[in-house]
């Protein structure tokens, strides 16, 4: 099977070029060609590239600052080789690259992953253009589309309310990951050694984008509160820039957080493996996620986790008492840190089982063959 990915693949988007690398990993084993094509800036480093995959680079116009992804030479890159592959599976919504498949007439069998730009938060950023857009678009691309991967059922019933009918061609599988890559962190006081950071506070992690959605517009004004009770914890700020850095850094200034809150930039590779072995509290209070490949990281690495139910897997973690669930306000999220930072006996209760809920539930290899089984149904009907 010849599969085709089109997505930003870079380090500054996030979750999904490492959903496409750990999947690409997995396909390849069973015997897919996987190519990954991706509309590219100069200046963006480009994600991993698996081992036996192949990538195809096409070049941003200007005109993508009005439509995201805009690339002329991706368009006819994907009319000229498009029909060469048996399902092309485009990742998100709203963008150039992800239509360029239907404008350009392609008739591969073709799969959609929503990655949670259907709920409500998200919908309501840039409205009216995405209402546009919908009714242009979108609507009639989804109905059109042999097979809609979804990772939840809060995720089905967006795409319901979106498109006002049931979808036939809906199947939920939810991302996993590669959890022999967090069999062994580094050694404790490695990361804080490198960053200058006490090694007598408790390090609260956030890794993500800095991004207003990642809920920093709560999280920033509760430290700030759990800080006017107490001087035992230090918040770690890890990602790129997306939108918000200037925002964040203008209160860590007015507000003269500087020793109590530390941005790093974005970590990969031993760096968040050395983040991770270090966090005491990991958290994402996140307004919208399709599916936060970081908390997965953080919940397999042993860190508890304060979180919000938006991460993508919230009746999961509910469930299984997996992480400490907090309401989108500031209130729910201090009283939240006040007492994982309080108790060491919840927090080892929330650590075990967060770890057990990624190993029993969100194995790569499993769900990774579980979607390509799917990726066999909708290549044999075409």
């Amino acid at each position: 099977m010849k599969i085709l990915n089109i997505c930003a693949y870079s380090w500054d988007i996030g979750g999904p070029p490492k959903i496409i690398y750990d999947h690409a990993v997995e396909q390849i084993k069973l015997g897919a060609e996987v190519t990954i094509l991706t509309p590219f800036t100069e200046g963006q480093k480009l994600y991993e590239l698996p081992e036996g995959a192949k990538i195809v680079v096409c070049k941003r116009h200007w005109l993508a600052k009005f439509w995201a992804e805009f690339s002329p030479e991706l368009f006819f890159w994907i009319k000229k080789h498009g029909n060469e592959y048996d399902v092309i599976h485009i990742h998100g919504l709203w963008h150039f690259a992800g239509l360029a498949p239907y404008l350009a007439g392609v008739t591969t069998a073709k799969c959609i992953t929503i990655h949670g730009l259907l709920d409500r938060w998200a919908l309501a950023n840039g409205y009216w253009k995405k209402k546009l857009f919908g009714v242009l678009f979108q609507k009639r691309v989804l109905d059109n589309t042999e097979l809609i991967q979804i990772n939840n059922l809060d995720e089905q019933e967006d795409l319901k309310n979106f498109l006002g009918h049931t979808h036939p061609n809906v199947k939920i599988v939810p991302n996993g990951m590669n959890l022999s890559n967090f069999k062994e962190l580094p050694k404790k006081g490695v990361f804080r050694k490198k960053y200058q950071l006490q090694h007598d506070k408790k390090l609260i992690l956030f890794l993500s984008r800095i991004n207003i959605k990642k809920g920093l517009d709560l999280l920033l004004p509760a430290f700030k509160e759990v800080l006017a009770t107490r001087n035992d914890c230090i918040l770690v700020l890890a990602g790129p820039d997306d939108g918000y850095l200037a925002e964040t850094q203008k209160f860590i200034e007015t507000e003269s957080l500087q020793e109590n809150i530390k941005l790093v930039g974005m970590l990969v590779g031993d760096d968040k493996l050395a983040a991770f072995a270090d966090a005491d509290i990991f958290t994402l209070p996140s307004h919208s996620e399709g599916f936060s490949i970081a908390t997965l990281e953080a919940l397999v690495s042993g860190i508890p986790s304060l979180l919000s139910d938006r991460v993508g897997f919230g009746e999961s973690i509910r469930e299984t008492n997996a992480a400490h669930l907090v309401e989108l306000n500031t209130r729910s999220i201090v009283e939240g840190l006040n007492k994982m930072l309080d108790d060491e006996k919840y927090r080892e209760y929330l650590a075990n089982n967060g770890k057990a809920l990624v190993k029993e539930k969100y194995d790569i290899a499993l769900v990774a063959k579980n979607l390509f089984e799917e990726f066999k149904k909708i290549a044999n009907k075409n």
